[in-house]
């Protein structure tokens, strides 16, 4: 299945149907009045967070969703058939964004979450509606409400409780298929990955979401490499793991480079508590790798994790430091979600 994050779609919610103008007309009833019915209305369009889903793909090949319109009202006080609504089902963790693609309408995080993008029209009143004791046969009735057109962006933001960061070829998918389930593919050269992976991680009878989203290089906030369109993926995380290939023989320069571009893109994301972590160490002789240890303690300011995806090293002391912070960020939710008491 191909991987979509971004769509645009056109909704229009349906009018509502005419009134009806009409009198009762029968054999001996010499005044029948009016019963002209009124219009029925017109069908909404909803969008819903549904479980079982991962991208925006359907919205590629079905751009345009338009409710159906009320029916006119009819004659012997029947009132039109509503119109069916509209109901765009799409995966958890999607915002809905104006046409702009800035204002925020609404960010489903839930499954079953709902919410009304397009009322449709009301129904015109019939005849009947307007019969008082001074207008005994009113010959007049509503027309129906206009349904609303408008425009929308739909953007998908992965839930996930921790985010993989790093540069190309850092080890990210290697590290991710080690610790999960997940099977991203693994191979010797850049841009391996293309699209962001999930994974669902185990540590001490305890599991968590992590993320892997493409590796970012110097420049991706200016649109270099794959720029900067999956960071969004990890803007939910409560930590984030940087991962620095540990063969490399730049080692402080690589991490300032993903710092960079991580505060180009959002002070947000910027500000998220990071777990560094120097990877590849079963490739290098204890000297290389205290003197590259030492270089990235001193270019992050604090504790460096040395870790191995291919052996296994030091994967689950990393584990449990992302589990710790990821506790605490749940703990700290569930004390805001409590409801006040006296």
């Amino acid at each position: 299945m191909k991987f979509l994050d971004l769509a645009k779609v056109y909704i229009r919610s349906g009018g509502g149907g005419a009134g009806c103008v009409s009198f009762r007309r029968e054999k001996f009833i010499e005044f029948g009045g009016p019963d002209g019915g009124d219009g029925g209305n017109g069908g909404s369009v909803w969008v819903e967070a549904v479980e079982g889903l991962n991208t925006l793909i359907d919205f590629r090949y079905q751009q345009h969703f338009f409710a159906k319109n009320g029916q006119p009202g009819m004659g012997s006080q029947r009132t039109g058939k509503n119109g069916e609504d509209i109901v765009l089902k799409v995966p958890v963790g999607t915002e809905i964004l104006e046409e702009d693609s800035e204002t925020l309408i609404a960010d489903l995080t839930e499954v079953g979450q709902r919410v009304l993008l397009a009322r449709g029209g009301n129904g015109g009143f019939g005849n009947l509606h307007f019969k008082s004791s001074t207008n005994r046969a009113p010959s007049r009735a509503n027309p129906g409400q206009e349904g609303v057109e408008r425009t929308i962006w739909l953007r998908l933001k992965l839930i996930a409780d921790a985010g993989l960061v790093g540069l190309p070829n850092a080890g990210k998918s290697t590290f991710l298929a080690a610790v999960s389930n997940a099977r991203p593919k693994i191979a010797d050269y850049p841009f391996t990955t293309l699209v962001p992976n999930l994974g669902v991680v185990g540590i001490d009878g305890r599991e968590f979401v992590m993320a892997d989203i493409p590796g970012l290089i110097e420049g991706a906030s200016e649109g270099r490499g794959l720029g900067d369109q999956f960071l969004g993926h990890v803007e939910r995380c409560a930590v984030l793991l940087h991962l620095v290939d540990g063969t490399s023989s730049t080692i402080a320069k690589d991490y300032r480079t993903i710092e960079t571009e991580l505060e180009a893109y959002s002070p947000v994301l910027a500000a998220k508590p990071r777990i560094v972590a120097l990877n590849k160490v079963d490739a290098l002789d204890s000297k290389t790798l205290a003197n590259r240890k030492r270089s990235l303690e001193k270019a992050s300011d604090g504790s460096v994790y040395l870790i191995s995806g291919v052996s296994g090293a030091g994967l689950k002391d990393v584990l449990r430091a992302l589990w710790a912070q990821i506790a605490a960020e749940r703990k700290q939710d569930a004390a805001e979600e409590q409801p006040w008491r006296p």
